[in-house]
């Protein structure tokens, strides 16, 4: 286990479910609907309203999250999926702001994470108690009477506790980033999506493929580091060179892993190598 200060960066990734029985509980009271024919059904008005079957982040909960913790020479130090194997919510919930904590409040990084992966995390705070203080506003700074909006954590332009790549790819939303992560990991030869997508989560789930779930979750949060890397050689703070040696790197690292972790050997067959037009 890295120690505490050599972590820079938590580049982490979300999968969540419903929660059936309170969509049962809201949606559908005096109904007698069990927790998967509520979610079906809302699923239905959903798809029927929307074009999507998408439920809404507040009735979701978390049964994987895999974090990379990464260095400040932006090396990749390990990878954990919390709470394995029992991936329990409040336990998910609770190891991710007690670690945040426990490494010195690194920055977070994610794709999308603005609009979904966090709020799902603070929704969690919320419903089960969690302390987050220094995540929700820190108290003034010494000299000053006040906190001002941009030295809050949770400042949407505050990239220095989170760097949200789909924000930064897009300028802040001025654009939209068609193709996410897949298209971005795909542009630097990385796998990108497997046989499992965020859409079928909820069917694996209700299968009992808990772990398979954390193994896409694993491979998601590979294809957010190398896109974080890329990202940093574009602002000027890693030489290209010394991008593709950490690449080079990561993937040792992954291969000695892989008879550990079925999601890593999965990975690796479908690696590919970004290719330098200029020779």
């Amino acid at each position: 286990m890295p120690e505490a200060s050599k972590v820079a960066y938590l580049v982490f990734d979300v999968e969540t479910v419903a929660d059936g029985d309170l969509v049962a509980r809201l949606r559908y009271p005096g109904w007698n609907l069990d927790g998967p024919a509520a979610i079906a059904r809302y699923k239905d008005e959903i798809m029927r309203e929307h074009g999507n079957d998408f439920v809404p982040y507040t009735y979701q909960m978390p049964v994987a999250l895999a974090v990379a913790k990464v260095g400040p020479d932006f090396r990749l130090l390990d990878i954990a999926a919390l709470d394995e194997p029992q991936f329990r919510p409040h336990v998910i919930a609770e190891h991710f702001w007690s670690g945040w904590l426990k490494y010195g409040k690194p920055t977070f990084v994610t794709f999308n994470g603005r609009t979904f992966d966090l709020p799902v995390l603070e929704q969690c705070a919320f419903r089960y108690g969690i302390v987050v203080a220094d995540w929700f506003g820190p108290k003034p700074q010494p000299g000053r009477s006040k906190v001002f909006t941009y030295d809050q954590p949770r400042y949407r332009y505050n990239d220095e506790y989170h760097l949200d790549l789909q924000d930064f790819l897009t300028n802040y939303g001025a654009t939209r980033y068609t193709g996410g992560l897949n298209l971005a990991a795909n542009l630097l030869g990385k796998p990108g999506k497997g046989e499992i997508e965020g859409s079928q989560v909820q069917d694996y789930f209700n299968k009992g493929k808990i772990q398979e779930i954390n193994d896409y979750c694993r491979c998601d949060v590979l294809d957010t580091y190398f896109v974080f890397l890329r990202t940093r050689v574009l602002v000027g703070e890693l030489a290209l060179e010394k991008e593709q040696a950490i690449v080079a790197e990561t993937k040792k690292w992954l291969e000695a892993k892989a008879g550990e972790n079925a999601a890593y050997k999965t990975y690796l067959s479908r690696w590919g190598d970004w290719k330098n037009p200029r020779g």
